[in-house]
């Protein structure tokens, strides 16, 4: 297989100025809902970019959580290498990828733990499975065996076997305050269709269009 000769031609449909709204969040919303319509798979997927102190980039696909305040919310470990990360250098990036809309979302912006009262509510939500996983996994740290992860979690599953799992303090919120998002129409020939929304100081949006 030639790898270089992968390609896709991007017809679906076009992102007119005329169609998009002044608001860069209401935009979101109105193409996410686009997608849970579309059925799109794992519309909530997203790709976290994240940098350490000395600029080191790393990613990985995490879940959006909510749109609250005009945050992006996720949850992990703060002692996963992400979390670590996030208090060394407090920005990133988020990208949503849904091929069957042909469409990307690029989102850039600050990010701050979230309250214990919000990461709380939303673990009480959790499955409890995840809940004890929450408590079993040291995350990002190198395990010894599958065997020996397994067993952690079947200590943990016996301390907690009666009543509610309590959120461990190591586990909780994050949102991201955007300071742009870029929406991505695929069209044909590779011209793609790009606009920018930068956020004002005054909190107003500026939308520009890009060159594909």
């Amino acid at each position: 297989m030639d790898i270089s000769q992968l390609r896709n031609d991007y017809r679906r449909q076009s992102l007119e100025d005329v169609d998009a709204d002044g608001d860069a969040l209401v935009q979101f919303r109105r193409w996410f809902d686009e997608a849970l319509a579309a059925a799109v798979n794992e519309p909530s997927a997203m790709t976290l970019a994240t940098a350490d102190a000395e600029g080191r980039p790393s990613a990985r696909v995490v879940l959006l959580k909510g749109l609250v305040d005009g945050l992006f919310t996720f949850y992990s470990n703060y002692e996963s290498r992400k979390g670590r990360e996030l208090r060394a250098s407090p920005r990133a990036a988020l990208v949503f990828f849904w091929p069957e809309l042909e469409r990307q979302v690029r989102v850039e912006g600050r990010v701050a733990p979230l309250s214990d009262a919000a990461s709380d509510a939303y673990f009480r939500t959790r499955p409890r499975g995840s809940q004890l996983g929450a408590w079993a996994s040291r995350q990002s740290e190198v395990v010894a065996s599958k065997l020996a992860a397994y067993a952690r979690l079947a200590t943990l599953a016996a301390r907690y076997a009666l009543g509610e799992v309590p959120r461990p303090p190591h586990w909780g919120g994050y949102g991201l305050a955007p300071s742009a998002l870029e929406f991505w129409q695929g069209r044909p020939n590779r011209f793609h269709d790009r606009l920018r929304y930068t956020r004002e100081a005054d909190g107003a949006w500026r939308r520009e269009r890009l060159w594909p």
